[in-house]
């Protein structure tokens, strides 16, 4: 399975399954590419990015990952809301990937904008993870 596949699966589980992050925009409102039609609030894969990066004697990859958090309305603090409950599952929770083990979970930055056609928010949080493959 490809490693990107794979660590992004787990992660919609994840947050899919997080209960506080439902709270905040609903069952089924989390996506692992970008919904067309689809009203906020929800969150989205922007970006996923995967590098070799091969230690001494074990393979392995950087990754690189760009989640959306929209809200439905022009609030910062609202989009933050739900950005802060995928980043705390993304770094402390449980991630659980097939094929792979993430070695290092680490949130790089968190911007925030209002979207001027729209009027709605949103929060963008860049994930830096390294993975190994499972023995």
């Amino acid at each position: 399975m490809n490693v990107i596949d794979d660590i992004q699966t787990a992660l919609v589980s994840a947050w899919s399954a997080d209960a506080a992050l439902t709270l905040l925009v609903g069952a089924g409102a989390v996506f692992d590419a970008p919904p067309k039609g689809r009203q906020p609030p929800y969150v989205t894969i922007l970006s996923h990015d995967a590098a070799p990066r091969d230690g001494d004697e074990t393979p392995g990859h950087e990754h690189r990952m760009t989640v959306h958090c929209w809200s439905p309305q022009p609030s910062r603090r609202a989009a933050l809301e739900i950005a802060d409950r995928v980043e705390r599952v993304a770094v402390a929770g449980v991630i659980a990937p097939d094929h792979h083990v993430l070695t290092v979970r680490r949130q790089v930055r968190t911007e925030t904008t209002i979207d001027l056609s729209s009027g709605r928010a949103r929060a963008a949080v860049t994930f830096r993870f390294l993975s190994e493959p499972k023995d």
